[in-house]
């Protein structure tokens, strides 16, 4: 009697009759049809991160165009050459005084909430107690928009420093919190069920799943706590400023010149970028493990 197929398809594939009885066999039967896998390859640079460039040199060509045709009034839009003019005639030294202000205060706001939102983050993600426990009062502050803090802060703090630092560690605090704990919260289960039956410790745990894990929402807060960070340094000073590109800005509003307004905003601007493409690029060394799709090209 000869053996039977492990199954047949009956019907009109009936005479469709796999043999597959012996496993070696199938094995390398699959093995010999399946394709190769192709070795992993260094991910090419993109060839269009020129393209960055075109938009804001179409917009000040635009606007140069725009004022010296006299389509544009030049006391409320300056063109571009006469922003160039106003930095001038203000001095390097001064803008360097300036500037340095802003970014002392910005690095010290930014440093103090990001720490504060890493540990009270990973606390939260971490811990269903502390989550129920913190993430509520944290969700309702963050809700309260910034210039409703500078009153309060005047009050408890003076006129000094330490009121624009603490202005900008709260703008810095909430978006690094939300990175933290959604990133730890949002950590695959089964990879956590894999390292507690490979017996890791706590330690190696957090270290060799969770971070690595957490990492890209983690940077992401970071990302766009610094970019609040600066939002938050121009309403940080507000409050009795001497210097400072926020200065700059009050500045220029009360003796109604908008080439200074627009200068201090060029300026933010150009500090931001700066900032965040620092932040970005030591976000892709931390990340570089990762093999993401980038976009089409």
């Amino acid at each position: 009697m000869s053996a039977q197929p492990p199954f047949e398809v009956q019907g009109a594939a009936a005479s469709f009759r796999p043999r597959l009885t012996d496993p070696v066999e199938s094995c390398q039967v699959a093995t010999a049809t399946a394709p190769a896998p192709q070795p992993a390859t260094a991910r090419p640079q993109s060839d269009t991160a020129w393209l960055g460039w075109l938009p804001p040199l179409f917009a000040v060509c635009l606007l140069e165009a725009a004022v010296r045709l006299g389509w544009v009034p030049r006391h409320l839009l300056p063109a571009p050459s006469d922003l160039i003019q106003t930095l001038r005639e203000l001095g390097w030294e001064l803008i360097a005084q300036h500037v340095l202000a802003s970014t002392s205060r910005v690095l010290a706001g930014f440093g103090i909430g990001a720490s504060l939102a890493l540990l009270l983050g990973a606390a939260v993600g971490l811990s269903r107690k502390a989550e129920h426990l913190l993430d509520p009062s944290f969700q309702a502050l963050r809700a309260i928009p910034s210039l409703a803090w500078v009153p309060l802060l005047l009050l408890w703090l003076g006129i000094d420093e330490a009121p624009k630092i603490t202005l900008i560690a709260i703008g810095a605090f909430f978006p690094v919190y939300l990175g933290t704990s959604s990133g730890l919260r949002d950590v695959d289960r089964k990879l956590v069920e894999v390292a507690r039956m490979a017996r890791l410790s706590s330690v190696a745990l957090a270290r060799r799943v969770l971070l690595p894990a957490a990492m890209p929402a983690l940077m992401t807060g970071l990302r766009q706590g610094l970019s609040l960070a600066w939002m938050f340094m121009v309403a940080a000073e507000l409050i009795a400023a001497t210097k400072g590109l926020g200065y700059l800005l009050t500045d220029g509003r009360e003796t109604g010149r908008a080439d200074l307004v627009l200068s201090a905003i060029v300026l933010l601007a150009v500090l931001g970028k700066l900032s965040d493409s620092l932040m970005q690029a030591w976000a892709a060394r931390w990340l570089a493990w990762r093999d993401t799709f980038n976009g089409q090209s």
